[in-house]
């Protein structure tokens, strides 16, 4: 057996060696280790990533993923009630540039006497008696010279049809001798005419002469919440035309009392606000958030901040339609005087209930019963107790005065009444007033 020599070969020392056909494979091997290891570490870079951002990483931490979501729930509602806040803001703007165009202003103005001053020596008779030792005296006195056209007070109302039909306040246009001078929002001027009273709602109906006035809209004001936004614009103190405030409504169906220029009237179901209506707001608007009336500014109270009052607006619809039908405001009537019974009341009096409305003379001794009136017709008479009106339950809540209006002149309704302890059922032909 013969063996073939083999080729020797002389390796360097301390030196590695590599065939030229070793080295540019080993070369391309490195290249294509670093490229695979590139893409799979760009993989798990990403991957980790998507999981660490949405929260996984949580549980490698020992944390509850939910803590993660929690804070990002609660970021998202900072940023909605952010956006909220925003367009709330932005509401009461729109809200202000949709019916300020509607909002006028009165100016109330009348001929007053011209008072002229002057100095007068009440020892002048005596000047020859005197003589040089006259006394030098001058005493301020005061006479009237003519008279001149003067603005005497201010109020607010409201364009309610195109034509130029303004609702406002009573006492705002209560002087007989006074003239009354309408100014919209661009500035023009107009004469009002009074068209219609409703003293007792302290609501009033004037005119001015027009076409294509801008007009408010109505609202619902038995829909009203404690709570819920308000708006009011109005002529503040009779000189800052078109103010704005804004509020809440504070309270539902209070009872006011309310004086001013010698009235005194008392409202019930009306509107309390904490808006600022000041003197010169006296019928103006009180709108929801959707830019609808909801109720006539009228009052505020003048011992207390931010305490004002509106007459609902649901009230006054009846006055506008009644004035646009026939020209004239008609309450019904059935013509008696009373007083609502309470617990107190019925101790003091001994009565069989503590609620309905009892029938009397007035505090000047006026009858209890008005003649020719309804509740003559019907038969009703002093000392009777009015205990239902159209099946309605009269309470200090709920009084004859509130109950009756819902309803109109020549409505045929049903009392029931407490007579001597016995109840009687009786039939009413509502009048008018």
């Amino acid at each position: 057996m013969s063996f073939y020599d083999l080729p020797e070969f002389n390796f360097p020392k301390n030196k590695i060696f590599f065939p030229k056909f070793l080295k540019k494979r080993f070369f391309w091997s490195i290249i294509l280790i670093i490229f695979i290891s590139s893409i799979f570490g760009f993989l798990a870079g990403f991957a980790s990533f998507k999981y660490f951002s949405e929260g996984f990483h949580g549980h490698l931490l020992g944390i509850n993923s939910q803590y993660f979501q929690s804070k990002n729930k609660i970021a998202e509602q900072e940023k909605q009630k952010y956006n909220f806040e925003i367009s709330d803001e932005q509401r009461i703007i729109n809200v202000v540039k949709k019916v300020s165009p509607a909002v006028i202003s009165i100016i109330i103005s009348k001929d007053v006497p011209i008072i002229e001053k002057y100095y007068s020596n009440p020892f002048e008779n005596f000047k020859d008696f005197f003589g040089n030792s006259f006394p030098q005296y001058n005493v301020p006195k005061y006479r009237e010279k003519g008279t001149e056209k003067k603005e005497v007070g201010g109020g607010t109302g409201f364009i309610v049809s195109k034509d130029g039909m303004i609702l406002t306040n009573a006492h705002v246009i209560s002087d007989e001798k006074a003239d009354y001078t309408v100014f919209t929002n661009n500035g023009k001027k107009y004469s009002a005419k009074i068209l219609a009273i409703d003293s007792l709602k302290d609501l009033a109906i004037i005119k001015i002469e027009g076409e294509n006035f801008p007009t408010v809209c109505f609202g619902n004001s038995d829909n009203l919440q404690i709570g819920q936004t308000v708006i009011a614009i109005g002529n503040a103190l009779g000189e800052f035309r078109n103010t704005v405030s804004v509020g809440v409504i504070s309270g539902l169906q209070r009872t006011v009392t309310a004086s001013g220029d010698g009235l005194v009237e008392t409202l019930e179901d009306v509107i309390q606000t904490d808006a600022a209506i000041n003197k010169g707001n006296s019928g103006g608007p009180l709108l929801n958030s959707e830019g609808e009336v909801i109720g006539v500014n009228f009052a505020m109270a003048q011992i207390a901040q931010n305490i004002g009052f509106a007459i609902p607006v649901n009230q006054a619809k009846r006055d506008v339609e009644q004035v646009q039908e026939t020209g004239k405001i008609i309450y019904p009537f059935l013509g008696i005087r009373y007083t609502l019974i309470n617990d107190e009341m019925q101790k003091e009096k001994g009565l069989p209930v503590n609620y309905g409305a009892l029938i009397g003379k007035g505090s000047n001794n006026e009858p209890a019963i008005i003649p020719d009136s309804s509740a003559q017709e019907a038969g009703l008479q002093e000392g009777d107790i009015i205990l239902e009106f159209n099946k309605e339950k009269i309470t200090q809540d709920n009084s004859l005065a509130r109950v009756i209006q819902k309803y109109k002149p020549k409505d045929n309704i049903t009392l029931k009444i407490l007579r001597k302890n016995k109840e009687e059922i009786i039939e009413v032909v509502l009048g008018s007033r």
